[in-house]
């Protein structure tokens, strides 16, 4: 049985980031339509800057979609996610801003009542509402779908309007001397946002992230309260950040 176009075009999305490359025939085959059809969904998605179509098929652009880069460390992630989900007490109010660490933190939250969570992440907002003790609010904005994030004005005014004990930021990449950075101008002015609007600021970013550098410095080390990180950081690492903020490593 054949699949309509949009249908076709998600499941392509999804194969490509489980797989990483695909070909033209394996498609066809398992999706029941023809290899010019399987093309014409490609040309599609690649004029969208999903993927790059390649010799009998097709593979990710360059930059990595963030349902890609969950499968990335993922052990590493779970254990500063668990670490930032402790923090959490119960009639806590909490925002979590994209990325795929950040958004583990809302999945591990059971047990907790009356939490509020704001947040500007699509997978944050799947993550937290299935559990019913969990209040969720989604700022809206422009989709960003490499991130899964809603940003722009409408995510920037909808974070202004509350207040939270604790903020969990995502990033990039980190080091003393860049502070936190992120890739898109949008996301790092959210994340600047949501820090002024939350007593503690955490950063949740795995050691493999450190010293790389994104295109955008949003904010200081010196401006966060603390980072969680996991014990895979080179030498060093742990003495330099500490001149600047707090450090938990898990």
């Amino acid at each position: 049985m054949t699949v309509d176009r949009a249908d076709r075009e998600g499941a392509i999305l999804a194969r490509l980031s489980g797989e990483g490359a695909l070909t033209v025939s394996a498609l066809a085959t398992d999706l029941g339509v023809s290899e010019v059809t399987i093309r014409g969904d490609l040309r599609a998605l690649e004029e969208q800057g999903m993927l790059v179509r390649t010799r009998g098929g097709a593979r990710p652009t360059t930059l990595k979609s963030i349902l890609q880069r969950e499968k990335l460390n993922v052990e590493l992630k779970q254990r500063i996610a668990t670490a930032a989900a402790a923090m959490v007490r119960d009639d806590d109010n909490v925002m979590i801003e994209a990325g795929t660490t950040t958004a583990l933190v809302a999945r591990l939250l059971a047990g907790r009542a009356g939490v509020q969570i704001v947040t500007n992440s699509a997978l944050v907002f799947n993550n937290a509402r299935i559990n019913p003790s969990v209040s969720v609010i989604l700022t809206g904005g422009v989709f960003r779908r490499e991130s899964e994030s809603f940003v722009g004005p409408l995510a920037e005014r909808a974070v202004g309007d509350f207040n939270a004990r604790l903020a969990f930021l995502g990033t990039d990449g980190f080091s003393p001397e860049r502070g936190l950075t992120t890739r898109f101008v949008e996301g790092g002015q959210v994340a600047a946002l949501m820090r002024g609007r939350a007593e503690e600021t955490w950063l949740l970013a795995d050691s493999t992230k450190f010293g790389q550098a994104g295109f955008v410095s949003f904010l200081p080390l010196a401006g966060i309260t603390g980072v969680i990180t996991d014990d895979g950081l080179p030498p060093g690492a742990v003495e330099s950040l500490e001149e600047h903020t707090r450090v938990l490593v898990v």
